[in-house]
């Protein structure tokens, strides 16, 4: 996948980064920018395509967390994506960002099973289990990260219910939100935010899978269903 280029943003954390896989090599950018994505995640963009010396027309597809994460935070990644796909005419590719974590767990450690908890205030957290397994499709076998428990918003209490036999790599700012995880043994990990790097290896599985959409396609993923999305200004 040399011939590959890629460019993949996050903004759904207090986390705020961006990635490029061009020529077969990986480079990112990550910074804690809470309360200041919008303004700092173009020119991070501009930075990273400029280290080297591409444009934006040049990629293949862009990448962006689709959430869960902050209401704010996944809203500004989604339509900062939609922006450029659209200005550069690019195919999209939506990541999980409880997944991306997954994903850096893997190459970090090597787990395959992982449990994935950001904290989403007023006692909830955005929770998911996921196992990494080989798939098998017309496209040939590939790596992926499936639900053992999928994506929700809950209580503490209720991720604890759904976790299994203690295998479970934490990964995710919730486990040390709240309390209760700490009182059951469930400490997590240093991977607490998802970052646009993890992301890139996901990102180029599903291309080579064919799962790039349109960037007309966006839809950002908040698992709270009581979150209503506002229209951008100046769009209908």
């Amino acid at each position: 996948m040399d011939h590959l280029t890629l460019l993949a943003l996050d903004t759904s954390t207090e986390a705020c980064s961006v990635a490029l896989y061009y020529k077969g090599e990986k480079t990112a950018i990550n910074e804690l920018a809470q309360r200041t994505h919008t303004q700092r995640i173009l020119p991070m963009v501009d930075d990273i395509l400029a280290q080297s010396g591409i444009r934006l027309s040049q990629l293949d597809a862009l990448a962006f967390g689709r959430g869960p994460g902050s209401f704010t935070g996944v809203r500004v990644g989604c339509s900062v994506a939609q922006g450029l796909a659209l200005g550069a005419d690019l195919p999209v590719l939506p990541i999980s960002n409880l997944t991306a974590m997954a994903q850096a767990a893997f190459e970090q450690y090597q787990v395959e099973q992982v449990a994935a908890a950001i904290d989403a205030r007023m006692d909830e957290v955005y929770f998911c289990r996921l196992q990494r397994q080989k798939v098998r499709s017309n496209l040939g076998a590939f790596f992926d990260w499936l639900p053992i428990v999928p994506e929700q918003v809950c209580s503490p209490s209720q991720a604890l219910a759904q976790m299994g036999s203690g295998e479970d790599f934490l990964v995710g700012t919730g486990w040390r939100a709240y309390e209760l995880f700490s009182q059951h043994g469930k400490k997590g990990s240093e991977i607490e935010l998802p970052c646009a790097l993890s992301m890139l290896p996901l990102a180029i599985n599903d291309w080579q899978q064919g799962k790039a959409i349109s960037a007309l396609e966006i839809e950002p993923v908040y698992l709270r269903n009581t979150v209503t999305w506002k229209k951008l200004p100046g769009r209908e």
